[in-house]
């Protein structure tokens, strides 16, 4: 009870958007969702915003139960939003199944939302190579581990093929990781979220039309 108490009594105590919040006027935006989001996403970084490149990735599994995990975005562009992982984990197995994703971007400091709905498609294997290869030699090491969701039977057993992988990420730069994936959210929907301390809080959602353009609403908040 003593943990509840002490849950409840921090709950209680978290102040939310304690800070002077950025201005948003939804007239003054692109024609097309990547070009808002370039704008927000410097923003964030000027504004200190910590790890604004984390996002959650929502999937489904076989049976249509809800799944999410956070993961780096690796790209932003006409094609849509990037992010990688390998093909046998169980986003992977997910995606491979039905891919569909929705994406969440968080900027608490600027009480910023981002969420994209959209198909899934994966890269060629040459841009999972190059994408893996520009990171560090840590999410190399990572990587050639290549046993994500996987049942683990001791923490031992992680730090010795940790280690494995280490040593070889070290003496082969370039080593492959053949189940590495490069996964690109093809945008349905997107919507930007701009907190007010008021709570009349700004949505603006851009949606794929037909002729594939994007048509721009305001929402309810």
């Amino acid at each position: 009870m003593d943990d509840e108490r002490r849950f409840q009594e921090a709950l209680r105590s978290v102040r939310v958007w304690d800070t002077e919040l950025p201005a948003f006027d939804p007239a003054d935006v692109p024609e097309e969702p990547v070009g808002l989001f370039h704008r927000w996403f410097a923003q964030a970084v000027e504004a200190g915003v910590v790890e604004p490149s984390t996002m959650q990735v929502a999937t489904a599994d076989a049976d249509g139960h809800p799944d999410v995990r956070t993961v780096i975005l690796h790209d932003a562009d006409a094609r849509g939003w990037h992010f990688a992982s390998h093909s046998g984990s169980a986003k992977g197995r997910q995606l491979a199944a039905r891919p569909e994703a929705a994406l969440h971007f968080y900027w608490a400091a600027q009480g910023r939302q981002v969420r994209v709905r959209g198909r899934v498609v994966t890269g060629t294997p040459e841009e999972a190579y190059e994408d893996l290869h520009a990171r560090t030699t840590g999410a190399l090491a990572s990587a050639l581990v290549s046993r994500q969701s996987e049942l683990l039977s001791s923490l031992d057993e992680l730090d010795r093929a940790s280690a494995a992988a280490w040593e070889r990420a070290l003496r082969e730069p370039d080593a492959p990781a053949p189940s590495w994936t490069l996964y690109v959210v093809a945008p349905q929907e997107v919507e930007f979220f701009q907190g007010h301390e008021e709570r009349r809080h700004i949505r603006l959602r851009y949606r794929r039309t037909a002729d594939g353009g994007w048509h721009r609403e305001l929402l309810w908040p």
